[in-house]
């Protein structure tokens, strides 16, 4: 059956659109539907999803409120907000109320499936239509999701400790930071270590 989708929007136009979409696609099935916010709890309780496409905006509650109350009774299910509003502050709420991925309105079919394939591989995703300070809200998000062993291999990779050095240090081998590094790079979205390091010296997780 592949992943299983839930769709949380309010109206009826584009959920049925992208209840279309969605079910073209080989490896994705579209299992419910909700208009309210309270529909949608209660079809990610009954159908247990993999993935909850959550609009923002709902009549009866927040989108916000949805995905607290998901991740509190349904911590398996991968949230991903849907939303015309691209504000750093509200990427950043609903990252932190749980949701693993935000896609915009105004993004196309592409960027919704790789939505829903990165957060089922335990990946972030944001879409790059959105603006760069949004992202970067996001990703520091994530980065309260980090281990903490998963933060000292960061600070130590930002200052340009190789893997031997990092292990011995804090008593692992080095195939266990390699490991770290490997899902570091995957929950931040980062693709090698000068990116890792400019992201720890924005942010604050190295004194280098």
């Amino acid at each position: 059956m592949g992943i299983r989708v839930v769709i949380v929007e309010d109206q009826g136009i584009v959920r049925e659109l992208l209840a279309a979409l969605l079910g073209r696609e080989p490896h994705i099935s579209v299992v419910g539907e909700a208009s309210t916010g309270a529909l949608g709890l209660e079809l990610a309780a009954r159908l247990a999803p993999d993935v909850l496409l959550l609009d923002i905006s709902l009549p009866d509650m927040d989108g916000i409120a949805v995905a607290r109350a998901v991740r509190e009774k349904h911590p398996k299910i991968h949230i991903i907000a849907l939303s015309i509003h691209d504000e750093p502050r509200t990427v950043e709420a609903m990252l932190e109320a749980g949701a693993e991925g935000y896609v915009s309105k105004s993004t196309t079919v592409d960027d919704l499936r790789e939505a829903i394939r990165a957060v089922t591989q335990g990946r972030l995703y944001v879409s790059p239509v959105l603006r760069f300070d949004a992202r970067e809200k996001a990703r520091a998000a994530a980065a309260g999701g980090l281990a903490r062993r998963e933060r000292e291999v960061l600070a130590l990779l930002a200052e340009g400790r190789r893997s031997a050095e990092i292990a011995k240090r804090l008593g692992i081998s080095t195939a266990t930071v390699d490991v770290h590094r490997r899902n570091i790079m995957r929950k931040l979205d980062l693709h090698s270590v000068a990116e890792l390091t400019k992201y720890a010296l924005r942010h604050g997780l190295t004194s280098l």
